[in-house]
């Protein structure tokens, strides 16, 4: 199984660098730490890369839901099986990223890590937040979810692209748990540390109470679509992987399939 560490980022340069170098040096795969840089206004970008990682960039800001499925688009072409995701504030240690991708869960899994964020000294108003899209998430799942909104997680990549989320802003991690549930994905939880620095130092463009609304709202809209779960979702068209070792030389730019299938 092949794993690459994808890394969504807007208008943080002031931690990517530190982030990438930190999962360039544990990294067991070459050329596997990809930035998607979207849209930031900032030296985002050409940090990210002179710190060892590849950058594929979006022209203007779009939403992490649209970096993700845009990392996701690139990491297929180059031939990777799974993606864990990183978020670029620093928050995840890369040693627990690094330990998503090597757990024993099937690499045809959703892996979701699960905080405690009472533990890890979460700002109150992100605990209430967290707990709401918990509780919502749980209750039309119909199964008990610790942690909804970490982004720190495992995806088998195809599997993830085929479900064919549409959520490009936070909402994105909440809808691929239903969809992924409805298509027959495993979902698993595995706890995991995170780090909140002092908040002067925070870097977050999560809004408490404005993004669990959306949230809830995307996964109404998915549920609808998905009957209750009594089916799987839309599926689209993936084109077969081609094997790591052949796969062609990561490039800093996006190909036509990322920009069409990111929109």
């Amino acid at each position: 199984m092949t794993g690459c560490a994808i890394v969504p980022a807007y208008d943080a340069a002031r931690h990517v660098g530190d982030v990438v170098r930190s999962l360039v040096r544990l990294w067991p795969h070459p050329g596997a730490v990809i930035v998607v840089d979207d849209g930031s206004r900032d030296a985002t970008a050409k940090v990210a890369e002179e710190a060892g990682a590849i950058v594929v960039r979006h022209p203007q800001n779009r939403g992490k839901g649209a970096a993700l499925r845009t990392g996701f688009w690139y990491a297929h072409e180059q031939g990777f099986e799974v993606a864990v995701t990183v978020d670029a504030d620093g928050q995840h240690p890369p040693a627990e990223a690094l330990r998503l991708l090597e757990c024993d869960a099937p690499a045809n899994a959703l892996v979701l890590g699960t905080r405690d964020l009472v533990k890890a000294g979460a700002p109150r108003p992100n605990q209430i937040s967290n707990g709401i899209s918990n509780f919502f998430l749980s209750m039309f799942a119909r199964t008990i979810f610790a942690d909804t909104q970490c982004g720190l997680r495992r995806y088998p990549i195809a599997r993830t692209l085929a479900a064919d989320g549409g959520a490009n802003g936070y909402a994105f991690e909440a809808e691929i748990i239903l969809r992924a549930m409805a298509s027959g994905v495993p979902v698993i939880e595995i706890p995991i540390e995170v780090i909140y620095p002092p908040e002067k130092e925070r870097l977050s463009h999560f809004h408490s109470v404005r993004d669990p609304a959306r949230i809830i709202r995307h996964v109404v809209g998915t549920l609808v679509e998905t009957r209750y779960m009594s089916r799987a979702p839309h599926q689209i068209l993936v084109p077969p992987l081609v094997p790591r070792a052949k796969a062609s030389s990561p490039t800093a730019t996006a190909s036509p399939i990322i920009e069409s299938a990111a929109e």
